[in-house]
């Protein structure tokens, strides 16, 4: 994929999941950020071989909380 369209799919997948981590964990937007980009989700995802801009917001969403939870998160298989 060329840069620039998997910098723009990174900006939108990034900002679903900070919407559903600020409401799921009752956290203004800021906090929220700050807590998706220390993830190790994030730091995943922002690599554009893992493929995990494949999955949707939700999936994402929950491999946060389940590092958030864990310590750790798994990657679920592709369909």
């Amino acid at each position: 994929m060329q840069k620039k369209k998997f910098e723009a799919m990174l900006v939108l997948l990034v900002t679903q999941v900070i919407g559903l981590i600020a409401e799921n964990y009752s956290y203004d937007e800021v906090t929220a950020s700050k807590e998706f980009y220390n993830s190790k989700v994030y730091s995943f995802l922002e690599v554009e071989d893992t493929k995990l801009w494949h999955f949707s917001a939700l999936t994402l969403f929950n491999m946060f909380s389940e590092e958030k939870e864990t310590g750790t998160f798994t990657f679920p298989e592709e369909a």
